[in-house]
């Protein structure tokens, strides 16, 4: 931890803040590109197997044997295109920000509105990369940080657009930060471990207790996992302020909503987006933990 809190304080190599923010830009066009269609391609997979079952057991049954192919559908195929014109975009036209910058936020075939949260992601996992060069320079710890930051950007406007947090996301950042901590990365490992098994069983916890008093959900079965994994990146005495910061932050964009937007009780808002917002928060000043829970 001492390592950690100096590193913080050491002149920053504004080289490397440079090339992390640069990088965070092209590395911002791949997660709108993720955020787009890994919840596709996870639907698609839920249907074949689907189809596949019921063909096996037709196949059974009376003899029938048909399968319908679909097209190619991953995160290179089918290439970009206008979600209006559907024209496939030029490699040109797809250079983080400026391209769309320089269109106007329009589609050059079809005058089509490009909606400005593709730049707008772009920018924030630029801005939040160069931060990691700030704190930690070119240092195997930066990278680090960038996976941790790559994916929660990725997994919040996921569950924003579709409330939910595939596990396919939400894993193997556990995982991660457990490898990371093994040595003493960001916390010791002892740290990152009781993280992650507190995290989990916090927000189970509160998940049961709710249904049982009310018959209902109130929690995502994702928001346990990305909790657990945020627990193993920052360790178990970062929870209690993880938990906090999410929640007065949910609770915030909930009052909001019902005075800008006409949120009602029954209105469903996504809490991964706000464990998110927490986890970076936490990253960046991990001594907030002891600030906001003292």
């Amino acid at each position: 931890m001492i390592t950690y809190f100096n590193s913080l304080v050491l002149p920053a190599s504004w080289q490397a803040v440079f090339f992390l923010a640069v990088l965070g830009l092209v590395v911002g066009s791949f997660l709108n590109v993720l955020i787009l269609r890994l919840p596709v391609m996870m639907t698609r997979a839920w249907e074949q197997e689907m189809q596949d079952f019921i063909v096996q057991k037709n196949d059974q049954d009376i003899g029938l044997n048909e399968k319908n192919e679909r097209p190619t559908f991953n995160l290179f195929l089918p290439r970009s295109h206008c979600p209006h014109c559907l024209n496939v975009i030029p490699a040109i036209a797809l250079v983080p920000v400026l391209s769309w910058i320089c269109l106007r936020g329009l589609c050059a075939q079809c005058k089509g509105p490009i909606s400005p949260r593709y730049p707008l992601i772009e920018l924030l996992t630029a801005g939040l990369s160069g931060a990691a060069g700030f704190c930690w320079g070119g240092s195997p710890m930066a990278f680090a940080a960038l996976a941790f930051i790559w994916a929660l950007i990725a997994l919040a406007f996921i569950d924003i657009d579709t409330l939910f947090l595939p596990d396919t996301l939400t894993q193997p950042l556990l995982w991660l930060g457990l490898i990371v901590n093994a040595s003493g990365g960001f916390v010791p490992f002892e740290m990152a471990f009781w993280g992650a098994v507190w995290g989990y069983l916090s927000l189970w916890i509160l998940y049961w207790l709710f249904r049982f008093s009310t018959g209902k959900e109130g929690i995502g079965q994702g928001d346990f996992k990305l909790l657990a994994a945020l627990g193993a990146w920052l360790g178990w005495q970062s929870l209690p302020a993880l938990l906090l910061i999410a929640s007065l932050a949910g609770a915030g964009y909930g009052l909001l909503g019902m005075i800008l937007a006409g949120f009602t009780r029954q209105t469903p808002i996504p809490f991964g987006p706000f464990l998110a917002l927490s986890g970076l928060i936490m990253l960046f000043f991990p001594f907030l933990s002891g600030v906001l829970v003292s």
